[in-house]
């Protein structure tokens, strides 16, 4: 078990010292609309991490039922920022719940490790490229470019299915680590899949957010980028059947299947800068940013701009240009996967599974 002394030095390392300022009032935990009666927070969780026992609060889904309304902090007489004390709190969580841990680590110390998380992947593919074809831009004008004729399809499939095999093999191990050390948090009644659409309906419309007075904008940024990635699933979906079932690729602009991951492209970019507006407003009640969060951010930003601008250079660009951003997207949507286990990406694994143990339990309540 950790010290007090290592939490504070890890607590403060991590941006939330200010937990040692609380004196255990318990104002948090009454003005916290999201907390439930019988098990309020994050009083308590303030209490746990003040003592060091930050392995019990691996285990706690209070942590991920907190939203990061922030209705705490802005109520807190001591400006303990309970609202930030739980966002360390979940990224130690995913930290310590990561598969395998060092790759937890290297995300969690994104402010020193981006260059490697993104600059890896990005070396990766020119080295891949210049081995196979000496990166050769194809000679065609512009407006004519396929980039199959740079990048072969097998060649993206032969990376990305491994990535995100990987990766999701990762999250399943990790995922199924956090529902066994939930089981300590209250009997359960029913089924996990019983309880999930439910779970899932909810997290869908963000109904929770709503609940949120000082940071209820969050709400939107987060709705429209989690519609976002579906959008693009989708979009990636249909692009496959057209390739190999409908025999019609590469697809126009105006092509039905392009509205469909234009729309998505069009979510993420919406949702991404409501969040970039929040965490760049000096008075913004979202609380403060770490280069944890800030990396995920960054990364879907990124790939949604890299991926518009590969739409649009196909088409409009000179191919050696169009080919440099098509690398710089496919080197981000690498990172994007590849650190899906370890990165806010997991928060949605992590949270489901914290909101599904909630309402197994409450029937026991």
């Amino acid at each position: 078990m950790s010290t007090t002394s290592d939490t504070r030095n890890e607590m403060v390392q991590r941006g939330a010292d200010s937990v040692f300022r609380c004196y255990q009032c318990a104002t948090c935990s009454s003005v916290c609309k999201l907390a439930p009666e019988g098990s309020p927070f994050p009083r308590k969780q303030m209490l746990l991490a003040q003592w060091g026992r930050l392995e019990r609060l691996a285990g706690d889904p209070a942590v991920w039922l907190c939203h990061q309304c922030n209705d705490c902090t802005v109520h807190c007489p001591r400006d303990a920022r309970p609202g930030d004390v739980m966002q360390v709190i979940r990224a130690k969580a995913v930290e310590d719940l990561a598969t395998p841990r060092f790759l937890g680590k290297l995300v969690g110390r994104a402010r020193l490790s981006w260059p490697l998380l993104l600059g890896g992947p990005l070396l990766f593919w020119l080295l891949v490229l210049y081995a196979l074809n000496g990166l050769a831009i194809p000679q065609v004008p512009v407006g004519q470019l396929v980039y199959d004729q740079f990048v072969p399809h097998w060649l993206i499939y032969l990376v990305f299915f491994p990535v995100a095999g990987a990766a999701a093999l990762a999250m399943l191990i990790s995922g199924s680590r956090f529902w066994s050390k939930l089981q300590g948090a209250g009997e359960r009644r029913g089924t996990l899949l019983g309880n999930l659409l439910p779970v899932l309906w909810e997290i869908a419309t963000h109904r929770r957010f709503g609940k949120c007075d000082a940071a209820g904008g969050r709400r939107w940024g987060h709705f429209w980028l989690l519609w976002g990635f579906v959008g693009a699933l989708v979009a990636t979906t249909l692009a496959i059947v057209s390739l190999y079932l409908l025999n019609h690729y590469p697809l126009e602009l105006d092509h039905p299947f392009k509205w469909v991951g234009n729309a998505a492209s069009a979510m993420l970019v919406v949702g991404g800068i409501l969040l970039l507006g929040y965490r760049l407003r000096e008075d913004s009640p979202l609380g403060h940013s770490t280069a944890y969060d800030n990396f995920f951010l960054a990364v879907v930003l990124l790939v949604v701009f890299t991926g518009i601008l590969t739409e649009l250079g196909r088409f409009y660009f000179r191919p050696s240009l169009a080919c440099s951003i098509y690398i710089v997207h496919l080197g981000s949507i690498v990172t994007l996967f590849g650190t899906f286990p370890y990165s806010k990406f997991a928060h949605f694994v992590y949270r489901t599974l914290a909101m599904v143990h909630e309402r197994m339990t409450a029937r026991t309540n």
